[in-house]
């Protein structure tokens, strides 16, 4: 089974890449295959609504890293995003990816019905909420299963701009719940039970 993490943010080294690896290696060590794929140093360009996916099975824009990274999600069981809040919603560059993803995917198979996984959402104060309200409507909209948890993936880091995600200490029991219910809920759906 394998599990992709996106992490939304174009920083390098950012506060929502260090949550969604976090997730990640607790998802390996409950036995799943993971990779992460920033997109920071990568162009995406929005969804034109051009329509050009129902007739091609795919989003037909080109020149930029789409493709890509939409092959990587056809390809995984499990998909976790994470985004930084700036104005209490998720980053521009996040949702040009999921909107196109999400546009082609209903021409093509409607192949994320039954995947698995969640948001994360990253602000130093305030936001988060709306932000993780936005991406999982995007989960809920595509048909993909949403393990359940005991509190939001939300988490609090960078104020003024620091790098500093492992002062939240309670973010870090609240993704490893998450990882456990999301590794569970991915063998339950393998094991044909």
């Amino acid at each position: 089974m394998k599990v992709i993490g996106i992490g939304g943010s174009l920083r390098k080294n950012s506060n929502s890449e260090y949550y969604v690896r976090y997730t990640l290696d607790k998802l390996a060590a409950e036995g799943m295959e993971t990779e992460f794929i920033s997109l920071s140093g990568k162009t995406i360009k929005p969804c034109r609504g051009c329509y050009g996916c129902r007739e091609a099975k795919k989003c037909i824009q080109e020149d930029d890293d789409f493709g890509d990274i939409f092959d990587k999600m056809y390809g995984a069981d499990g998909i976790i995003v994470g985004s930084p809040v700036y104005y209490s919603s998720a980053v521009p560059q996040l949702m040009a990816l999921l909107d196109r993803a999400g546009f082609s995917s209903r021409f093509s198979g409607k192949f994320f019905s039954r995947k698995v996984g969640a948001p994360i959402t990253v602000a130093r104060r305030a936001g988060h909420n709306l932000a993780f309200a936005q991406l999982l409507m995007w989960y809920y909209i595509n048909d993909m299963i949403i393990p359940g948890n005991t509190y939001w993936n939300v988490a609090t880091a960078g104020a003024g701009g620091a790098r500093d995600p492992e002062n939240d200490r309670e973010v870090h029991d609240i993704l490893d719940n998450f990882a456990k219910n999301m590794a569970w809920v991915l063998k339950k759906l393998n094991s044909g039970s």
